[in-house]
Order: structure tokens, then C-alpha cells, then sequence
């Protein structure tokens, strides 16, 4: 090959795969699987090897990491945190061994672990006490996540003994909270995260630490800093310290003297891979002697004494028999390939969710494709790529479909979303969720409505809306499993309580996308009444304090819905209230009113929501963070740093029963 023609490869490379390290270490959001970046990355190294004068210092080869984001603090790193070579075969770690046996002195064993599929994490403790927690960033320098460590149950806030220590690991997201997630991502006509690494990674670095502590992370510690200064001298050592001290370190490493018992790790491991509640998508082989590690050193971007075996991508071909489309509680509507059924990952798999319509559209996929099926990891089926050499001359693209399969009512495809979404309140395979929500203690606040109650109404089609409730009768009612007149009084109650609410209850109660309390609130506040809100333009909606052209957009589609118009009729029929009732006058004397007050943790008499409202009608000012103006600090069970900020500043802090007591005194 010309010159020429290597340096116009190489920069393509480099270019390519730059783009694809934004995407999956900065954005969380990778276009291609891990297989198809490595092979450009072999492919750019054997140039560099061939043509070291090509080697730029933007390659990704001289890089570790990203790009730290400017929404978070950054954190140097004293000691790099490095990158790991990679091999993809048993012959390549043979010969990665033998280079390291010809050194002098020569490894007598290497410590054999999993390689976790997550992202890098340091976590630094000053006299056993948690003080910081910092991903790895560009390798010199990580993003402070510290208020979002402090959310994961596995990591140690203090530690048994007084130490200043620095361990580094992995953070990752177990499969089951990785396909929980997606599942309400997709329902929420969100994208789905690819894989749990960017999960991991997209959970982490959240501003808001509430989404942190709902995603269920989970942590594996497996590098000791500075391990000297605590006598240890192997890496089989370093983790049994770091599991002494509370950390959470992965239990099946082992220590092998040769390759034939890494070989049979590795065969075992491969083999058990699937069965594991966390994602790995490797083994890591380490020198065990650390002074060893010490002076084995590093290159500009991966330690010598350390390689990490890669899996081979796990794949299988098959063909797209058709693409359903199905709707699902919240409205959104997803197309399903069907296919011939193939083995993959220890399971038969016939179908694979396509996501949305822009991912179908992206990906090309068509009936009849022959396509190559994977699973996100390890347990989403999901077709990677369509095999166009295979592609039958009749092929045509998918045909989208323009009205709900459920209702035949017209889909939307609302700017901010990736999903078709049905809009109609009245759609059958939305009334089940529909009907809890309106239930709620935030929306109408029905007691003993739950969703059991709720199974039972549509079973018996006694309701076929939200209107239906008001149409109940006891002798309805008395009909259902173990409801007795008590039961079937309290209800009926509740129900006709509800008619009296103000109306941001029941906007809220509507379910419409994006229309939370808070904006509920404000559009009935501003509007006054249903119908006026309902016949509201746009750009009006839009000026509303706090809502702008999102919300005013659902709003404006929910309304212009005729089984939208149909719903409010018959509510009004049904005597429910349409208007607003002004919010309650909030007191100016007592032990609350003027004070600012932060709520952290949880409660077993209140909701966080319920809370908030009853201090702000007793005078209270409830903020979302803690400063030297806040007054008082009410924290709940598994206060968090909130706590914490509040006790360094000398903020006042009340425990629940304090709350309690103080909240039956006013």
C-alpha cells in the first residue's frame, strides 16, 4: 500500500474511533458493539506498529479514557488511573506470559479475575472516613462523584480502622436493574442504555442524586493504592485487605502459576458467564508479586503487568420472520422482530424489542433480513447488524404504522422522544396503569383503590376509564374478592371525596406525558379550570412559569385527543370538579412558618411529596439543598449527604420522631 494511501487509513481510523470513545466513555450512549471497535483499534495499531511515524498523539492508542465532563468538579489523580492492554485469544496471552517470563526477575504468578462491565472508580477515605469518589476520567484527571458514591449500598462510608487510603475498582449495574431500567426507559419513550457499562456510567454521573440511589449500583474493588504503606505485598493480599475493611471484592479470583490454570479459569469462567448477576465481558491477568508490578511499570497507557483476555463476541445469524408492533402501558408503541429461533447465550431466542421507530429506521432492518443477534449484556436480545449480502432483491423497509394497534386512535411522534406513543386516555391497553395513577395520593387520592382492586374492575368490566369509577355502585363493588361492606363504604367515600378536589389533582391524575404535580399546579393556577386550559394556544401554555414548550406541547396534543374530549365530558357528567380552588393559605406564625427547611431520606408516616406540602402549609420555605441559610435539616431513614453537609455547617437536624411530635403539636 502507498504512503499516501496508510496516512489517509490511519486518520480515518483515528477519527472513527474517536468517535466512537465519545460516545461510549462520554456520552454512555456507544452506535457500535464493543467487537467492531476493536478490530479498527488492532487494525490502528498494526499501522502504528508498521509506520511509528504516523503515531499522532491524538490516536487512541496514546489516550486513556475521555474527556471530563465540565457539569461535574474534577479530581486529579496523583497516580494515573491507566487503561489495560487487550488479547483475544488463549495463543495471544501465551505470548503476553512468555514476554513477561523472559524479564528478569520473572512473575511466579499472576493473580486471574473477572473483567467487570463497568466503569473505573477511586474511592479515597481520610482516618477511615469516606471523603471523595472520582471516575477515571482522561486518566490525569476523574469527575468528583462523591454525593453519588455515598448512594451505592455496597460502599463503605467508614471504615473498622483509622485509615487514609485510596482503592480503585469497578462500578457496575446488575443485569436485573439493567433490564428493569430499559424497560422504563422505553416505556417512558426514552432510548435504552446499550449495555449496563453505560448504564453504570450514565447512573453515576447524575446531578441529581435521587436518580444515583434508584438505579441500584453496585460496586467490585479490586486495586489498593500505595499498597506498601499497609504491608501488603501480592494482589491476592490487596483483596482480601480490601474485603477486611468492608469493601465488596469478587469472590472467584485465584492465583495461577502457569497458563494451563489460567486457561482452565478462563474455560470455567466462559463457560458460567451467563448464570452471573453482573455483566463481565472478560478475564483480567495480573503479576501477583506487586513490588514486581512496581517495576514492570507502565507504557504511556497500560500497565506491563497486566493484560485483560476479551471475550469473542457471542452472535448468531437468523432471520426476520416479521416486526410487530405492541403498545405498552404508558402509550409508547414498539416494534418486536420475529425470528427463526437460534441459541444464543444458553437460550432459545425468537424475538428481539427494535426500541423505537428512529432505531428501526437507523438500523435498516426489514422483513426477510438475514441480521446477527446479541444480547445486550448478556440477557437483551438485540440484532446488531442487518447482513446486506443476504438482503432479498424484493426487500422493502418496514411499514410504520400511523394508528394504535390497541385503540386505531392516530400516533404521535412528540419532538423530545424517540417512541410512537398513542395519546388516547381511553385506549384498552393503557386503562389498568391509567386507572392506578389517577388513584394515587398524589392525583386523586382514592383510598383503597390499588391495583389489585383495579385488575378486579376491568376483569369484571365494571370500568372501562378513569370516568367509570364515578359511575361505581355498592352492589358493584360487593360483587369483588373480599369486599365486604366496610370495604365497599370506604370506597365509595373516597371516590366521592375525590370529586371535590382542586383540579391540578386531577390534571395530574390524567397521566399526561411530562405533567407532573408541580406543573399540574402551575397550568391550573394560571388557567383556572379545565376547559380553559384544554382551548389554550400554545405559546400560552408555553409563558406559564416553569412549563415552556415541552409540557405545552403534550398538553396541547393530550387536549386536541377526541378521546381526551370524550374523558373531561364525562367527568363533568359525573360531577367531578374542574376548577381551581386556590392553594391553601400557608401559616405565618408558629415553630415552621419563615423557616428553610431541607427533607433527606425516607419516612414511614409521609410521603416525601406529602411532607413538602405540609410544611409549606405550616410557613415552611422547603428547599432541595443545604446552604447556611437553611434553618433546619429533617432527615429521614438512609439520610444520605445531605446529612452530612448539614452537620458540617452546624445546620439544626430533626429526626422523624421529632417530626412526628412537632407535626402533632401544630
Amino acid at each position: 500500500m502507498a504512503e499516501s494511501d496508510v496516512t489517509s487509513e490511519y486518520r480515518a481510523l483515528v477519527a472513527k474511533l474517536n468517535g466512537w470513545r465519545r460516545e461510549y466513555y462520554t456520552e454512555d450512549a456507544p452506535s457500535v458493539e464493543d467487537h467492531v471497535y476493536d478490530v479498527a483499534y488492532q487494525r490502528l495499531l498494526a499501522i502504528e506498529a508498521a509506520h511509528p511515524n504516523l503515531v499522532a498523539v491524538d490516536s487512541p492508542t496514546q489516550l486513556v479514557g475521555d474527556v471530563v465532563s465540565p457539569d461535574f468538579s474534577k479530581v486529579p489523580h496523583p497516580v494515573p488511573m491507566l487503561s489495560m492492554g487487550d488479547v483475544f485469544s488463549l495463543e495471544a496471552l501465551q505470548a503476553w506470559a512468555d514476554r513477561l517470563a523472559a524479564s528478569d526477575p520473572a512473575p511466579d504468578g499472576y493473580n486471574v479475575e473477572l473483567k467487570i462491565d463497568g466503569l473505573s472508580l477511586s474511592l479515597v477515605y481520610e482516618k477511615g472516613v469516606l471523603v471523595q469518589g472520582s471516575t477515571r476520567g482522561d486518566g490525569s484527571v476523574g469527575e468528583d462523584v462523591t454525593a453519588n458514591v455515598r448512594t451505592i449500598p455496597d460502599i463503605p462510608q467508614t471504615l473498622p480502622r483509622p485509615l487514609d487510603l485510596e482503592v480503585r475498582g469497578e462500578c457496575y449495574m446488575p443485569k436485573a436493574a439493567f433490564a428493569k431500567l430499559n424497560a422504563a426507559r422505553e416505556a417512558a419513550g426514552e432510548p435504552p442504555f446499550a449495555n449496563p457499562r453505560n448504564a453504570a456510567a450514565g447512573s453515576l454521573r447524575q446531578l441529581d442524586v435521587a436518580v444515583t440511589r434508584a438505579r441500584s449500583l453496585a460496586t467490585f474493588m479490586y486495586t489498593v493504592v500505595a499498597p506498601e504503606n499497609y504491608g501488603l505485598t501480592t494482589q491476592h493480599e490487596a483483596l482480601g485487605f480490601m474485603k477486611d475493611l468492608g469493601f465488596a471484592t469478587n469472590p472467584t479470583s485465584v492465583v495461577a502459576k502457569d497458563m494451563s490454570t489460567m486457561a482452565d479459569y478462563i474455560q470455567s469462567q466462559t463457560a458460567d458467564r451467563d448464570a452471573l448477576p453482573y455483566g463481565i465481558d472478560g478475564i483480567v491477568v495480573k503479576v501477583n508479586d506487586l513490588a514486581l508490578q512496581a517495576a514492570l511499570g507502565n507504557t504511556v497507557k497500560v500497565p506491563r503487568w497486566e493484560i485483560a483476555y476479551k471475550f469473542p463476541p457471542e452472535e448468531a445469524a437468523t432471520t426476520v420472520l416479521d416486526i410487530e408492533w405492541t403498545i405498552g402501558r404508558t402509550g409508547v408503541v414498539t416494534p418486536t422482530a420475529v425470528m427463526t429461533p437460534v441459541q444464543l447465550a444458553g437460550t432459545t431466542v425468537a424475538r428481539a424489542s427494535l426500541h423505537n421507530v428512529d432505531l428501526l429506521r437507523q438500523k435498516d432492518i426489514r422483513i426477510g433480513d438475514t441480521v446477527m443477534l446479541h444480547k445486550a449484556g448478556d440477557i437483551i436480545p438485540e440484532v446488531s447488524t442487518v447482513v446486506m449480502a443476504k438482503r432479498p432483491a424484493s426487500s422493502v423497509p418496514a411499514p410504520v404504522p400511523t394508528t394504535c394497534p390497541s385503540c386505531k386512535e392516530p400516533l404521535v411522534h412528540l419532538d423530545d422522544e424517540v417512541a410512537l406513543r398513542c395519546i388516547n386516555p381511553r385506549c384498552p391497553a393503557q386503562v389498568q396503569e391509567q386507572l392506578t395513577h389517577f388513584a394515587s395520593r398524589n392525583a386523586m387520592n382514592i383510598d383503597g383503590l390499588g391495583p389489585k382492586i383495579i385488575q378486579q374492575l376491568l376483569a369484571r368490566k365494571l370500568v372501562d376509564d378513569v370516568a367509570g369509577l364515578y359511575r361505581l355502585t355498592a352492589a358493584d363493588l360487593a360483587d369483588l374478592d373480599k369486599f365486604k361492606e366496610k370495604s365497599v363504604n370506604n370506597l365509595l367515600k373516597a371516590i366521592e371525596a375525590s370529586r371535590q378536589n382542586s383540579v391540578e389533582r386531577l390534571l395530574f391524575g390524567l397521566g399526561i406525558r411530562h405533567v407532573g404535580g408541580k406543573a399540574a399546579a402551575s397550568l391550573a393556577a394560571a388557567f383556572g379550570d379545565l376547559d380553559h386550559l384544554a382551548t389554550a394556544a400554545h405559546d400560552d401554555i408555553a409563558a406559564v412559569d416553569g412549563i415552556g414548550p415541552i409540557i405545552a406541547d403534550s398538553v396541547v396534543a393530550y387536549f386536541k385527543n377526541p378521546g381526551a374530549k370524550v374523558l373531561i365530558e364525562e367527568l363533568r357528567e359525573a360531577g367531578v370538579n374542574l376548577a381551581y380552588k386556590g392553594a391553601a393559605p400557608a401559616a405565618t406564625d408558629g415553630f415552621w412558618a419563615g423557616k428553610t427547611v431541607v427533607i433527606t431520606g425516607s419516612f414511614a408516616d409521609f410521603s416525601r411529596p406529602a411532607l413538602t406540602a405540609r410544611l409549606k402549609q405550616l410557613g415552611a420555605k422547603v428547599t432541595g439543598s443545604v446552604s447556611k441559610r437553611t434553618d433546619l435539616l429533617v432527615a429521614g431513614e438512609a439520610a444520605g449527604s445531605k446529612l452530612t453537609k448539614a452537620q458540617d455547617l452546624g445546620v439544626t437536624v430533626m429526626d422523624a420522631a421529632e417530626l412526628a411530635q412537632t407535626l402533632n403539636q401544630a
